[in-house]
């Protein structure tokens, strides 16, 4: 019975961290984390769900916290934080296979929702599909090219930073 409330505490305070540390990011990097042209650093962080499920309902409160204290609209606050939680759901589910499938959840999901969101919420002109253009290689940045770096330097470490509760 102790193990599974040790459990419980572990992922809960492995999800509140990353949410932390998600909205931190975001905060430091808001003047290019938002718009037709955006590259969250936070978003490096939707790697993390190959190493611990802490992460889905991580990332997704920390996108979600993260809209809130920015001011988004409110279909931005739903529906980017959506693919967000989309974008991890699936890299959890992928955390098996290669560890460059990893960050394609997160890159298609946002590149596919983003847009119609700046279109509709934010009236933005720019057309949709040169929109998922922008928002889709701010996210390979991010997911990509940070979320890799991040997975490598992590990779070394994961028994002891993503380690299980006794």
């Amino acid at each position: 019975m102790k193990t599974t409330q040790n459990s419980k505490v572990l992922f809960t305070a492995q999800a509140a961290m990353i949410a932390a540390i998600y909205v931190v990011l975001t905060v430091i990097g808001a003047s290019f984390a938002f718009g037709p042209v955006q590259v969250r650093l936070s978003e490096a962080l939707t790697i993390l769900p190959v190493f611990t499920p802490a992460a889905v309902p991580g990332v997704f409160l920390g996108c979600l916290i993260s809209n809130v204290i920015a001011g988004a609209l409110l279909p931005d606050i739903i529906f980017g934080s959506l693919a967000t939680l989309i974008g991890a759901v699936f890299t959890w589910l992928l955390r098996n296979n290669s560890r460059y499938l990893a960050p394609l959840p997160p890159v298609t999901a946002n590149a596919l929702i983003v847009p119609f969101v700046l279109k509709y919420a934010y009236m933005e002109p720019l057309p949709i599909p040169f929109m998922m253009l922008t928002v889709g290689i701010g996210e390979i940045v991010s997911c990509g090219i940070l979320g890799l770096l991040l997975h490598a330097a992590l990779s070394r470490y994961q028994n002891i930073i993503f380690r299980k509760a006794l």
